[in-house]
């Protein structure tokens, strides 16, 4: 503030100036009760007209109070939490970001990432507390649920410091959001690293309230918070800004010759900008009689200050700062390394440069603007945001034993069963396909319901695990005892029947195109063209068709026959003859295509004709139908009136097949069988030229896993 006051003055002519910023300081050493009465006495004592820094939101709600009062200024480069509100206390003027302004870039980290679960860790202060419902809220606004919250005291000992993150540790979610002040910041991440939680599988997000001051954080502290990412408002890059920090570390270290590690953050720059920018508004100021109208006019010209300072645009809305711009960074090695820049505007780009070539970057995800980002552990492969406690128990997966259909579920027993057994499938491998795309890990174990000999232990009503996975139909009578999770495999039972295959064998079949009104027809219509033809050349003296009669018959037949295929190379002499075997050739095609037509379909749609159409039919004659061993549809044919005697049961899909032929004794064999979607769609892959699905779809629900939870 000093080099602030001395850098403005000295660039203009000292006798060019009609007021002077004098500044009149007072410590408070954090206590907010000295900090509301030290007020109080610079301004009814001292008759200051403005006072800069509470350091504090506690503070600064204090102080705020007693500058609404008095009509003087309380201008403030540190009080970021929202609890501050500049709209309730007219002569608050907050030189600095609230901590709502990181709210969205911290919701963007986490929707990048995928995470489901986050759990905020903050102090019990005002800094702390003010920000957290709008977090909340903005996880809210991107289906990421807040299990937990952890509130630890700023006067926590090291014990309870431990029992706060034992209990993080004892929970499933591995994603924490901390916004502390480094005192108690430090503390806890150096516990953290000292019980593992700094390891591999875990993800921490830090707000600007520690990753403001991570360039004066020493070894041992960086050391503690390797792969942590961090979120900070983006100071532009410039000659004036690096100038200025050689210049503050000097004389610093001048005033200050113990400290050896010490980097000027952005609320130092803050505190530059905001001196300046005072000073720079008492010029303004016209000659004012009376000192007591100074509060309100000086509150007014600061409201409206615009200017670049060294952390950037100065731009107060509200009468408080405004910025659209932060800075990503990843804790490695010696400190924070900018992974990315965040904008309102355009979202996660990969760094300053990208700020004016957003074009190019739209065309990435936010994840590929990321720079590579090194996690706990030394890890790069991004944490997922839960798994299974240490502490917890491995979740068993029951599996049933089938003895057919084993596409769906095959348990294959190893030389010791009770150790592992490997199971396979299509319902095992939907299973861990979604296991693969959880943002979590979950560890789980696949448990065969089976006695000692590798036999089933019981129906798919006896399944009793942490979680069930399989050929297991929902139901709604199921449902009343457990969970399922949507169906994966189409829904619906129907009936299944043997198709037709004698019309094709028939020896008659090359007469059945047409029927026999139509052979009549051109039998008849035959024999009409050929005796107009033979009478007509025959009264034309055509010598083809003179000579004896079984000659002329001859003739004519043959002159029938061939003439489609232009292979009679006699003329007829009459034109009216002419015009009739115009007609018969074409007759002669029309009854050619509808031939070939009606003869092709009845060689397959026919012979794909099914022998059972009408299940009610069934259920009247009391027909034998089948069903799949251990299934729901065996209590549904029940409902539909079958009766139990005419229900036979099969096991694979091989004995599916032998049930409908004579290998089966009349009692047992089946005319039908009724199955699920899943089991007709693998029974037709394997019997489509046997077999056809007929009649109605009875609606189920599908296959769905089970949960015990």
């Amino acid at each position: 503030m000093s080099m602030a006051l001395s850098d403005f003055y000295s660039s203009t002519n000292d006798t060019s100036h009609r007021r002077r910023l004098v500044l009149h300081i007072r410590d408070s050493q954090r206590d907010i009760t000295d900090a509301a009465s030290q007020a109080a006495d610079l301004i009814q004592n001292v008759g200051v007209q403005a006072i800069v820094g509470p350091s504090t939101s506690l503070q600064a709600i204090f102080m705020a109070d007693i500058g609404n009062k008095a009509q003087v200024p309380i201008i403030s480069f540190t009080a970021t939490s929202p609890s501050v509100s500049t709209s309730q206390n007219p002569y608050f003027i907050r030189t600095t970001q609230s901590d709502l302004s990181q709210v969205n870039v911290i919701a963007e980290l986490v929707k990048t990432f995928g995470w489901r679960e986050v759990v905020p860790v903050y102090e019990d202060t005002e800094d702390g507390k003010g920000v957290m419902l709008d977090l909340i809220d903005s996880f809210q606004a991107i289906d990421t649920r807040v299990p937990y919250r952890s509130v630890i005291s700023t006067s926590a000992t090291d014990g309870e410091i431990l029992s706060a993150l034992y209990e993080l540790m004892a929970m499933r979610t591995r994603v924490f959001v901390v916004h502390m002040t480094p005192a108690l910041g430090i503390r806890v991440f150096q516990k953290a690293k000292m019980i593992g939680m700094m390891s591999k599988g875990y993800s921490w997000i830090i707000t600007d309230g520690l990753a403001n001051y991570l360039g004066s954080f020493n070894s041992s502290v960086i050391d503690s918070m390797q792969g942590v990412l961090g979120v900070r408002p983006y100071i532009p890059s410039s000659t004036e800004l690096d100038e200025f920090r050689a210049r503050w570390r000097k004389q610093f270290f001048l005033d200050n010759p113990g400290i050896e590690n010490v980097e000027l953050n952005i609320f130092g720059l803050r505190a530059y900008d905001t001196v300046r920018a005072l000073a720079s508004v008492l010029e303004k100021l016209d000659k004012i009689s009376s000192i007591s109208k100074i509060g309100p006019k000086l509150l007014q010209l600061i409201s409206r200050t615009k200017f670049y300072g060294l952390g950037g645009d100065i731009n107060l809305i509200n009468r408080e700062l405004q910025s659209n711009t932060f800075q990503l960074l990843n804790v490695i090695g010696n400190g924070g390394r900018e992974i990315g820049i965040w904008t309102a505007s355009n979202g996660i780009l990969r760094d300053s440069s990208s700020l004016i070539t957003t074009r190019e970057n739209s065309f990435f995800s936010p994840r590929d603007n990321l720079r590579v980002i090194i996690w706990p552990g030394e890890s790069t492969v991004i944490p997922k945001c839960w798994v299974v406690p240490e502490m917890g128990k491995m979740l068993r997966i029951g599996v049933p034993v089938k003895r057919g259909f084993t596409e769906f579920v095959k348990v294959t027993r190893n030389s010791s069963y009770n150790s592992s057994a490997h199971v396979t499938g299509y319902c095992i491998d939907v299973f861990k396909a979604v296991i693969e795309m959880l943002p979590y890990p979950v560890s789980y174990e696949f448990v065969p319901f089976a006695k000692a000999d590798g036999t089933t232990a019981g129906t798919y009503n006896d399944l009793n695990y942490d979680a069930v996975v399989g050929d297991i139909t929902i139901s709604a009578n199921r449902s009343t005892y457990v969970d399922f999770t949507l169906p994966y495999t189409p829904s619906g039972f129907s009936m299944i029947v043997p198709l037709k295959d004698h019309t094709s064998n028939n020896p008659w079949i090359l007469l059945k195109p047409l029927n026999w009104e139509l052979w009549v027809a051109i039998t008849g219509f035959f024999l009409m063209t050929w005796a107009m033809t033979w009478a007509l050349e025959r009264e034309e003296s055509n010598p083809a068709f003179q000579g004896g009669a079984w000659n002329q018959l001859e003739t004519m037949f043959w002159f029938f026959f061939s003439t489609p295929g232009f292979a009679d190379q006699k003329r007829v002499h009459n034109g009216m003859v002419k015009v009739v075997l115009i007609v018969w050739v074409f007759v002669l095609v029309l009854l050619s295509s509808s031939y070939t037509a009606s003869l092709t379909s009845m060689l397959t749609v026919h012979r794909l004709e099914p022998t059972v159409t009408d299940v009610h039919e069934l259920i009247k004659t009391r027909q034998n139908v089948g069903y799949l061993e251990g299934t729901f549809v065996y209590t549904m044919l029940k409902r539909m009136g079958f009766y139990e005697s005419n229900l036979k049961p099969y096991i694979s899909t091989e004995d599916f097949k032998e049930a409908f032929t004579e290998l089966r004794n009349m009692e047992d064999r089946i005319v039908s069988a009724f199955d699920e979607a899943p089991y007709n769609k693998l029974l037709l892959a394997k019997y489509c030229h046997k077999y056809a699905l007929v009649g109605p779809m009875y609606k189920t629900e599908g296959f769905g896993f089970i949960s015990y939870f």
